[in-house]
């Protein structure tokens, strides 16, 4: 049963509970759109062909590295309805970090023994929440001016790419994913196919 947090169900975090997201490292990203819903174009003939919000949504990515100068990009694609992209956090060692934590949960000794009661609900400036935070935000806005329908699903999936074959792979998989659009999870449970 799911915990309650002032009389609500809370959703149990989707992030990796002994991993701080501020860290160093590479991190292979998947946002939808929500209902995964074609907002971003279609594929024809393996290529992707991108509609004016896919061309946002593909611009203001690239763009990522300008307003967080601490990430390099990886691999990226824009889906029909998902990108998937590579964001690699590198902190020098001089760079200030400053972190504004805020604490979702209570601080009673016997309540934090729950697994994932120690994590944060705002895990502060220059993690990947708030790096992808920002770019859905930005994302969002300006397509709303072309289409008021436009949303994304309301979280993301991330995976913590913890070695070079692994990395390896992965911008393979995003490289390829056009060409394998109809042995997409996302194409396969499209609300439109």
């Amino acid at each position: 049963m799911q915990n309650k947090f002032k009389n609500k169900y809370r959703i149990s975090s989707a992030r990796l509970q002994t991993w701080d997201y501020a860290n160093n490292g590479a991190y292979f990203i998947t946002i939808c759109t929500q209902n995964r819903e074609h907002f971003f174009g279609n594929i024809k003939n393996g290529n992707m062909q991108l509609s004016e919000i896919g061309k946002l949504a593909q611009q203001f990515w690239y763009e990522i590295p300008n307003h967080f100068p601490m990430v390099e990009l990886g691999n990226f694609v824009v889906m029909p309805n998902h990108v998937h992209g590579i964001l690699i956090i590198d902190k020098t060692n001089d760079e200030p970090f400053v972190e504004t934590r805020h604490c979702l949960v209570s601080t009673n000794i016997e309540t934090n023994s729950i697994i994932g009661s120690s994590r944060f609900q705002n895990q502060g400036k220059n993690t990947i929440s708030s790096i992808v935070g920002s770019y859905k935000s930005i994302v969002t806005k300006t397509s709303r001016q072309m289409n008021p329908n436009f949303g994304w699903q309301s979280r993301f999936h991330d995976h913590v790419i913890r070695n070079s074959k692994s990395f390896d792979n992965i911008q393979h998989y995003i490289e390829q994913n056009p060409l394998k659009w109809n042995e997409d999870t996302f194409y396969l449970n499209s609300p439109s196919t």
